[in-house]
């Protein structure tokens, strides 16, 4: 799948620097920027696991 993106001045440059610095190019970067996003769990999961985490703490410990 091919995507384009508009980036403002100040994003073009901090891409470029940052592909500059870790030597690929920038449409890697920004792909690998992507896959990374979109690979990370929701911040309602963590929510919810940190909850029934801390919830069942003692239970766990028991269980242990």
């Amino acid at each position: 799948m091919a995507l384009a993106i508009n980036l403002n001045e100040e994003q073009s440059r901090a891409l470029a620097e940052v592909a500059v610095r870790l030597n690929v190019a920038q449409q890697d970067l920004a792909a690998a920027a992507v896959r990374d996003l979109l690979s990370r769990p929701s911040a309602d999961f963590e929510v919810a696991a940190s909850q029934v985490l801390a919830k069942n703490k003692e239970l766990y410990r028991r269980l242990a």
